[in-house]
């Protein structure tokens, strides 16, 4: 009798072994899973992207909080030798040195101009990059070019003061940061990069500031004229804080529909 079972189990375990493998839908998971490399505004650090690391986290993405050199936990570094380049390659060498590829590449503010530079160097990592509220240049372009409130900046020893500094707050919060990296020209001149598919993201409060920033924000006008695709949400400039859950939605949407 038990020879008999012993033989059943086998011929069961040969039948099994038979059967076809149930395929993975390969589409599901692309699309559920994407890389993403913040990269903060002005002032700012990795910290600012917190909430939103969590919930990307939460949903599958692989998240990369940059903070730029002299900033954030990274402010003991901060001097007036610090320039454009410095940040550039604050993001350039996380990309290599954690050997990503196919990146959702995002800046806010400050940091448009950063990836900006990025995308000039490294193309072929980039995937998709989003500018949120940010800075839109064209080749040759400093930050400072597409500032129009300069005459408020405070500069001692080469360091900026923006208005928005909170004096003696407790960490984390935004500090001043190195002038050269608001004047340094970025570079945009790589034919792949310029061919890479980008969105611009203008964060606004109301109708009349749409209407007017859709009329005279420069960075506004370049994204248009490269033919980039607007998505528009309704925040003040630090979506990331206040509106976090829906700025999650709107960067899914934009990473899975183009």
């Amino acid at each position: 009798m038990s020879s008999t079972l012993t033989i059943l189990k086998s011929i069961i375990l040969i039948c099994i072994l038979a059967l076809p493998a149930i395929p993975v839908s390969a589409g599901h998971n692309e699309r559920s899973s994407a890389t993403f490399v913040l990269v903060h505004g002005a002032t700012g650090g990795g910290w600012d992207w917190r909430t939103m690391e969590s919930i990307l986290a939460e949903r599958g993405h692989k998240v990369h909080r940059i903070t730029l050199t002299g900033l954030g936990e990274r402010a003991h570094l901060s001097s007036p030798k610090i320039n454009l380049t410095t940040h550039i390659m604050d993001v350039v060498n996380t990309v290599i040195y954690d050997e990503l590829d196919e990146i959702i590449l995002v800046g806010h503010s400050y940091g448009g101009i950063v990836i900006t530079g990025v995308m000039n160097s490294i193309p072929n990592k980039v995937k998709h990059a989003v500018f949120l509220d940010a800075a839109v240049p064209n080749h040759g372009m400093s930050f400072k070019d597409l500032w129009h409130n300069d005459r408020d900046l405070k500069i001692k020893d080469g360091i900026v003061y923006f208005p928005w500094l909170i004096k003696n707050s407790n960490p984390p919060h935004d500090v001043p940061q190195s002038l050269a990296t608001l004047t340094e020209p970025v570079s945009f001149d790589n034919d792949q990069a310029i061919k890479l598919p980008a969105t611009y993201v203008p964060f606004v409060s109301n109708r009349t500031i749409r209407e007017i920033r859709e009329k005279t924000d420069p960075s506004w006008k370049n994204a248009k004229a490269r033919g980039w695709p607007i998505q528009i949400l309704q925040s003040d400039h630090n979506a990331q804080r206040s509106h976090p859950v829906e700025l999650a939605d709107l960067l899914e949407q934009i990473v899975f529909t183009n």
